[in-house]
């Protein structure tokens, strides 16, 4: 698997989990201590991300980190 494929399908999950949760990215980039627009970045495959960023998301979802890296 390409290294942006996998950004791009881990992007989607958070997008997933973030709206299961009802939140919009600037909420979730409050919750995460992230800026919203990395938020959007992330969701959109079009960064890559450290293991720091992705545990802060996780912890602004209230879910496992492993949880956003399904079907990768």
């Amino acid at each position: 698997m390409k290294t942006e494929e996998a950004l791009s399908k881990i992007g989607l999950n958070v997008k997933k989990a973030r709206q299961k949760k009802g939140l919009t990215q600037e909420e979730l980039g409050e919750k995460s201590g992230l800026d919203s627009r990395h938020v959007g970045f992330i969701e959109r495959g079009e960064i890559n991300f450290t293991i720091k960023t992705i545990c802060k998301i996780a912890k602004g979802l209230n879910c496992l980190v492993h949880s956003l890296f399904e079907k990768i």
